[in-house]
């Protein structure tokens, strides 16, 4: 683990993994602690894992100010990240609302950026609409699932306006290729490595310009790979091709039967996705 501190002087830490040459990596949750994030399918035999644990969660610090937990603001703390490891390009890989934190990263600093790998990436920050009719596109062919009834209804109640936290609970099957022991646990260790009030405050006020951050990606010369599960309603493969097309040189691969985390789903067909451009 490292250690350095943020412009504001809020203390942060990073755990290092791996050989190879770094590949900074930034969690979703949003807010959650980087420890879910594991190996990355073994891509630790190829490249050193460098995972960020912003502000407040893990092992870095609670800032003093909690207004700076918002995606935009965090930037800085990646860059701090940049300068401490001494190197004036990063290769960066985003998950889930992490993904917005790293093109947040890449509008800002395009000149910083080698590689940029988003994986399953929120549609937020660059404005993507996904309509319920995506969701459902993706959600119906699981119909066969032991779960999918009750997580179904559960989709059905959201979609209709209940935005309750059971229902929210009753439909992450939806974001898992499988839902075994293994995975319902794991989503069990996910709600514990949570900030809450982190989480509140990413998305919060003006944070996201989707508009001005469209504009800024068009000059964003690194090469960019987004990653979609086939099964993830989060982002869901034909909305994740809208989001691809944003960028000028991006390419999509979907993994079959993935969900919003495919580096669990098949291992090896992530890692080997992800090597593969990073080469």
């Amino acid at each position: 683990m490292i250690t350095f501190d943020a412009p504001d002087g809020t203390r942060l830490a990073a755990h290092r993994s791996g050989t190879g040459d770094p590949l900074i990596c930034l969690p979703g949750g949003p807010m959650q602690a980087s420890t879910y994030l594991g190996d990355l399918g073994g891509l630790t035999g190829h490249r050193e894992l460098v995972r960020l644990d912003l502000r407040g969660t893990g092992d870095s610090a609670t800032p003093a100010d909690p207004a700076t937990y918002r995606c935009d603001r965090l930037v800085d703390d990646v860059e701090a990240l940049r300068a401490h490891l001494g190197l004036p390009r990063i290769d960066l890989l985003g998950h889930s609302a992490g993904g917005s934190l790293a093109v947040l990263y890449a509008a800002r600093h395009p000149e910083r950026v080698g590689r940029l790998v988003l994986v399953c990436p929120s549609p937020r920050p660059v404005g993507v609409e996904i309509a319920d009719a995506d969701r459902r596109a993706v959600a119906e062919p699981r119909r066969g699932e032991p779960w999918f009834p009750d997580a179904f209804a559960a989709f059905e109640r959201i979609w209709a306006g209940e935005f309750s936290d059971a229902n929210f609970s009753a439909i992450a099957p939806f974001s898992h290729g499988r839902w075994d022991a293994d995975r319902q646990a794991f989503a069990a260790r996910e709600a514990d490595e949570v900030n809450a009030e982190a989480a509140a405050g990413y998305y919060s006020g003006d944070a996201l310009d989707p508009a001005a951050t469209r504009a800024a990606l068009t000059r964003l010369t690194a090469p960019t790979l987004l990653v979609a599960g086939g099964y993830d309603v989060g982002l869901p493969p034909k909305c994740a091709a809208v989001y691809a097309a944003l960028f000028p040189a991006a390419e999509l691969v979907v993994q079959p039967g993935g969900g919003h985390f495919p580096w669990l789903d098949d291992p090896a067909w992530f890692a080997s996705s992800i090597t593969g451009f990073l080469a």
